[in-house]
């Protein structure tokens, strides 16, 4: 069997190696020595001002939507994970969704000024797969309407665009380390906010709000995460090289093995880096995909409609919006297999059985 991906573990012996220090210090969660290592260690390989560790990537959107003080509308995507839209219900904000760019699959900034009210207070943009959002447009249309900039970036660890981490744009960008991501930390995500005061707002919401022991800055969560995770996380740092070296071989295999088939992938930002989070198709209809992924799931290989259906159409709490891009591509991607564990043959194997329900 052949998922659509696979959480990537290092040798145990190097997990096990941290959990010993783990049993001696007695010390398993609240921001412990593993927990603030690893924070050091992330902001210095992604190069970024200031970095929380935090328990998730929905909490991480939770708190971003908390600590800016967001309320009335937030400009959102339909083309992501429910996250990046429950978070800003969760907060008693109204997401707006506007349509994507056919191209990038990303919000489409020339789309996002029609769609601003009085009552609109951020935009919240997804970098899906780990593909850059035009940032200088948004930045740009952020500036002009005094708005907030929130990203998800989810799929985008080690991303650069422009010459610089994905996470110095916007006013707060999160990051999900799940087990399914390239880099995780089995549960976790990130906080980046280049602002200093924020970061330091954003530091006692997520210890319950407190600022001393018996004294509190305002609202806060339990936003902390264990040394169990951070162990982890610590460990799978070591292997990141590896990690990309071996999905960059995984995807250029893709690329070579499906150059004749009626789809495209996601046009990536011009001046961003990849980091093969993800490998998405849209294939040019609906009936070859899905004839495609009932043959992948025949032979026990399966693929994910990633993301399907559209959040403007699916969810019980928001009243369904008609976008045409979104529509027509939630209904025809397809995200193929891709994990450390995965062979240059497996790739070879799921070609040759997409191309033979194409050429049938």
């Amino acid at each position: 069997m052949i998922p659509v991906t696979k959480p990537f573990l290092p040798p145990q012996e190097e997990y096990l190696k941290y959990l010993d220090g783990i049993w001696k210090r007695q010390w398993l969660t609240n921001m412990g020595p593993l927990s603030s290592e690893l924070e050091m260690h992330l902001k210095d390989f992604l190069n970024v001002k200031h970095l929380l560790y935090v328990t998730n990537g929905t909490i991480a959107l939770q708190m971003a939507i908390k600590a800016l003080d967001l309320k009335g509308e937030i400009i959102t995507t339909p083309f992501s994970f429910v996250a990046t839209t429950s978070s800003i219900v969760w907060e008693n904000c109204t997401p707006i969704f506007v349509d994507i760019d056919i191209n990038s699959l990303n919000i489409d900034p020339n789309k996002i000024e029609e769609a601003i009210t009085p009552k609109t207070s951020a935009i919240l943009a997804t970098h899906v797969y780990g593909n850059p959002c035009d940032v200088l447009a948004i930045e740009k249309l952020a500036k002009k309407h005094n708005l907030k900039v929130i990203y998800d970036g989810a799929h985008a660890f080690g991303v650069k665009v422009n010459g610089k981490s994905i996470f110095d744009y916007g006013d707060i960008t999160t990051c999900s380390l799940h087990a399914t991501k390239l880099y995780h930390s089995i549960e976790g995500g990130l906080i980046c906010a280049t602002d200093a005061n924020l970061i330091k707002k954003l530091a006692y919401i997520r210890n319950f709000g407190f600022n001393g022991p018996e004294a509190f800055s305002g609202l806060g969560i339990n936003g902390k995460n264990s040394e169990f995770h951070a162990a982890m996380g610590l460990a799978n740092l070591n292997h990141i090289d590896a990690i990309h070296e071996k999905r960059r071989l995984l995807t250029e295999r893709y690329n070579n093995g499906l150059k004749n088939l009626k789809a495209t992938a996601p046009t990536w930002h011009s001046n961003g880096t990849l980091n093969y989070s993800y490998y998405p198709l849209v294939f040019d209809n609906e009936e070859l995909m899905l004839r495609c992924m009932n043959n992948l799931s025949l032979n026990e290989i399966f693929g994910r409609r990633y993301f399907y259906p559209s959040l403007a159409k699916t969810l019980p709490y928001l009243e369904p919006k008609e976008l045409a891009i979104t529509d027509s591509i939630s209904k025809r991607v397809l995200c193929l297999p891709l994990y450390y564990d995965l062979s240059l043959e497996e790739v070879d194997l799921i070609c040759r059985l997409i191309l033979r329900v194409q050429n049938n």
